[in-house]
């Protein structure tokens, strides 16, 4: 088995009288694409939001790299090395493209107040280099030539893959992926899908949630199954497609 990179050991969380995760452990092998699938309302965004620190959990833990990182702040828990992308595609419009992508590298540099209201030589060092990786991952996501566009003015499937791009910015080793390819045609799945690929061939874990079974079945190593936030299901994609439990609850059993 691979080294773990996450994990996460009886994760509980509720809004009021909904208990969105009900006890919930699973592991993460590092370099691996792991989706994360199941019906609406199954606790799928909720447990990303657990993961980086958006909401704590009410019981259990997530370990990073062997690290408790239950209870850190969001920024803390990408400072660690986790980043991630949201359902709805949030992006500093007001900004340009390139420039939203400096800003996910700015937890990589060092030059404090002092050295940048100097322009101490260690601030133009860093500012051209944060420029030269922000530019090389545009070019990744295929939005080079839109880097000095404003940021709200680029349709929303460019503004999610702005997003990973402003997620890779802050060099992660694992990266959350929420729904990606929600409003992409079919051309543009399969080139999120050949994306992911390229990110994980840069050694960096994903994890994804998403709804495009094509996409899922077609990327990822391993999957897991949430129904009502408890897991029914785990492993490889041929495995799940052939689960009866899976089949009953959210593929759909053929008549």
């Amino acid at each position: 088995m691979s080294d773990i990179i996450l994990e996460a050991l009886n994760i509980r969380k509720a809004f009021g009288g909904i208990v969105a995760l009900d006890n919930l452990t699973f592991l993460i092998e590092q370099g691996k694409i792991t989706a994360i699938i199941g019906p609406n309302g199954a606790g799928k965004t909720t447990l990303l939001n657990v993961m980086s620190g958006v909401y704590p959990p009410e019981q259990g833990n997530i370990f990073l790299k062997q690290k408790v990182i239950t209870g850190l702040q969001a920024f803390e828990i990408t400072c660690c090395g986790l980043a991630r992308t949201f359902q709805n595609a949030q992006v500093f419009g007001n900004m340009t493209v390139l420039e939203n992508v400096m800003m996910g590298r700015h937890i990589r540099t060092r030059s404090g107040i002092v050295s940048a209201a100097l322009r101490l030589p260690r601030t133009y060092s860093e500012e051209s280099l944060t420029r030269e990786k922000a530019f090389s991952y545009l070019e990744m996501v295929g939005l080079k030539d839109c880097a000095h566009k404003p940021a709200s003015s680029i349709p929303i499937g460019n503004q999610r893959l702005l997003e990973i791009a402003r997620a890779l910015a802050v060099e992660p080793e694992i990266l959350l992926l929420d729904e990606p390819a929600a409003g992409l045609n079919t051309q543009e799945t399969r080139n999120l899908g050949m994306l992911i690929r390229t990110i994980q061939s840069m050694g960096i874990t994903v994890v994804i949630v998403e709804h495009d079974m094509e996409l899922v079945m077609d990327i990822s190593d391993e999957i897991i199954v949430l129904n009502y936030g408890q897991r029914i299901a785990e492993g490889k994609p041929g495995d799940i497609q052939t689960n009866p439990e899976v089949i009953d609850v959210y593929l759909g059993r053929e008549e």
